[in-house]
Order: structure tokens, then C-alpha cells, then sequence
């Protein structure tokens, strides 16, 4: 069981990395064997608002230690996602393959120049460098959800005619380079994730075909385990509310597992414990990458392990407090866990009862008599 990718709103100040450590322990108590942080900028270029969270010096490297000695104190792994915004990035700065302006930021990007690409991949690589050196187990490189990868990687963005654009091997270029970078950077013994777009749902999105060639160049490249994407945030396709059936879309994680050597993580409305055991013991993944269900139950797989399963706090899919939250730029919690991300100021205490004077108890048991018809007393 893995925890995906959330983006909560306290990864992006220093000043909340206190309350982001204790967001991941509660989570890591709860029996979670992986977790995976929400989106890291590589460079300023990379934000997903203005100052948003980066690791790309030594101060951030400072930072970030708080929670990962917070989640290794529990027995749990603790990945850095890497996340570029290119044109999703909500500031002046945004770049991307091509010059061409997204749906939900009012910012066009720039057109990123052989030298800034070059650049880019550099900064990947320091910035997994650097998580190493903050304790994490490995980094998740973002290539999903219409992020910069994911712009290069698809002719929806890519309109480019040099060695970066074109077919699909000219796409995929700068985002093998990337991997082989962190690879490089990292070691042999530092985990690395890749979340490949298995479907865009959006026009001149990648077919099957081109997701299978990029899937077996990332796993060549060094990436450990692949992980599931499902559309770009601008995509019309519902993958993540309450009217999508759960698992809706593991046959396309099903297919890319049939091409690839290295583990394949299922994700997208998994969240409750027969769902994601049909899907490992069919063959169809080998991992089960949950998020918001771990918002609404941070205790979601020590419950799930007892036989406690009529006790989880299922999440209902409703995205009111995390995704909107996050598109809006709040702190991201739960409707139905009003504790997640609050863990720190929200407390649940528990208190003894008072005890009751003997003439007290006397009293009760009367008008309890009394109700009852009858003042004898036995």
C-alpha cells in the first residue's frame, strides 16, 4: 500500500514543515508502507504558484528532514515527488515544450530554449541529489496530469520541430535524459518512481502504443517502479469523482505491465481493501497507490489488516476539501476527516468521566424508580 501524491498547501512554506511531518507520521503509524510527498519544484520555473515549495538548496534540504525523521521513526518509506508545473504554473515564470497557454492558469508560458531544457534536467538531477541528502528513500518524477513531462511527452502541447518535438521519440527526449540524470545523481540504491500519463483523455493525447514505447525507454533509463497517471487536469473526462466505478482504469496500468519488467503501481479510485486485493491478485498491478482515501482515514490499512474493515472512514471522492482546496490555494483537509492536515492544531483528547457523589447516584436511581412506577428500592 502505497500513499500518492497529494498536493496539501503545506509543502510550499518553511514554516509549516512541522505540521507537514505530522500530517506523514500520523499516516506511517497507520500502517502505510510508502508515502509519497506533494509536488517538489526543481527550480523556480517549476512552481506551482509564486514561492512555492522547492528543493534546490541547502536550506530546503533543512526543511524537508523534519518529516522525513517524522515517518522513519514509524517504519515507513518516504518519497520526494519532483514536480515541474510548466504551463500549469500559476505565476510569470511558467514555461513549457511549446508557447501555448493552459486552461487554468491565466499566464502564457514561454517556449523553453534547448539551453533552458538542458538546464532543467540539471536541476532534476540536484534536486533528487539533494532529497537524498534529506533522508528521503527516492523521488517521484511527475509525468502525469498535463504538468511539463507530460507537456513534452504529448502532441497536445508539444508542437516543437527539433530534436525535443516530432514523433514520440523525439518527445520523450528530455524526459529520459531527466531520469537518467536523477539515476545518476542518486545511485543504484535511491528509488525512483516515474508517474506515466497512461491515457491523457485529451485531443492529440498519446496512444497506447506511444505510452508503451516511453514506459519501456523510462524503465531502461533506471526508473524502479512505474506508477500510474489518468488525465491531464484540464481533461473533460471525469477519473476521480464519486460517479467514476472504483478501479475504472486499471486495465491501462493492466497493459503497461504486460510491456515492463520493474513493479506497476494501480492508482484512481481505489479505496477500499477488496478493490485493491482483486487488483494485485488478478495480476493486474503489483502495488496499490492510494491517496485522498488516506486523507479521510489516516489508520486506513492498520484497520484493513485487522479485519476492521466496516471501521474505515471511507472517502466518499467528493474533492470539496482537498482538490478544490488546492486549486484555490487553501490548505487542503477532508469533509469527512476535518483532522487531515490539522493533525498539529486539531486534537482529539481523551477525558475522564467525573466521578458522581454517592447521593448523586442515589438521586438517579430514584427518579429512575420513580419513572418507573415504583419507590421501593432493593
Amino acid at each position: 500500500m502505497v500513499m500518492g501524491s497529494m498536493h496539501t498547501g503545506l509543502e510550499d512554506r518553511f514554516y509549516n514543515y512541522g505540521k507537514l511531518a505530522a500530517y506523514f507520521a500520523e499516516r506511517a503509524k497507520g500502517g502505510v508502507a510508502m508515502m509519497i510527498t506533494g509536488g517538489i519544484s526543481p527550480n523556480r520555473e517549476g512552481w506551482l504558484l509564486p514561492a512555492g515549495g522547492t528543493m534546490n538548496t541547502k536550506a530546503d534540504v533543512i526543511n524537508h528532514q523534519r518529516v522525513t525523521r517524522a515517518v522513519h521513526k514509524h517504519d515507513s518509506k518516504i518519497i520526494m515527488q519532483i514536480l515541474h508545473s510548466g504551463r500549469y504554473g500559476y505565476h510569470p515564470f511558467a514555461v513549457s515544450s511549446s508557447p501555448i497557454k493552459s486552461p487554468i492558469s491565466p499566464f502564457k508560458p514561454r517556449k523553453m530554449s534547448i539551453k533552458n531544457i538542458e538546464q532543467t534536467v540539471k536541476d532534476y538531477a540536484r534536486s533528487a541529489k539533494l532529497a537524498k541528502q534529506a533522508g528521503y528513500d527516492g523521488v517521484e518524477i511527475m509525468g502525469s496530469e498535463g504538468y511539463l513531462l507530460n507537456q513534452f511527452l504529448s502532441s497536445h502541447v508539444n508542437k516543437r520541430k527539433d530534436i525535443y518535438g516530432g514523433d514520440i521519440h523525439g518527445r520523450m527526449k528530455f524526459v529520459v535524459d531527466v531520469v537518467k540524470a536523477v539515476r545518476e545523481a542518486t545511485g543504484e540504491d535511491f528509488i525512483i518512481l516515474f508517474r506515466l500519463s497512461v491515457i491523457d483523455l485529451v485531443k492529440d493525447g498519446n496512444v497506447m502504443d506511444e505510452v508503451i514505447t516511453v514506459a519501456k525507454a523510462l524503465e531502461e533509463a533506471g526508473v524502479t517502479i512505474m506508477n500510474t497517471g489518468i488525465g491531464w487536469h484540464e481533461a473533460r473526462v471525469p477519473t476521480i469523482v464519486t460517479s467514476v466505478p472504483r478501479a475504472a482504469f486499471v486495465d491501462f496500468t493492466a497493459e503497461i505491465k504486460k510491456h515492463i519488467s520493474i513493479p506497476m503501481m494501480a492508482a484512481n479510485r481505489i479505496n477500499m481493501p477488496e478493490t485493491a486485493e482483486e487488483i494485485v491478485a488478478t495480476g493486474q498491478a503489483d502495488m496499490i497507490q492510494m491517496a485522498r482515501p488516506f486523507l479521510a482515514d489516516a489508520h486506513w490499512v492498520n484497520k484493513a489488516k485487522n479485519g476492521q474493515t466496516d471501521r474505515i472512514n471511507t472517502c466518499i471522492a467528493c474533492n470539496q476539501a482537498c482538490l478544490d482546496h488546492t486549486f484555490e490555494n487553501k490548505r487542503s483537509t477532508c469533509l469527512v476527516n476535518p483532522q487531515a492536515c490539522y493533525e498539529t492544531e486539531l486534537v482529539y483528547k481523551k477525558t475522564k468521566k467525573p466521578k458522581k457523589s454517592r447521593r448523586h447516584r442515589w438521586r438517579c436511581c430514584w427518579y429512575v424508580s420513580r419513572s418507573c412506577g415504583s419507590l421501593t428500592w432493593s
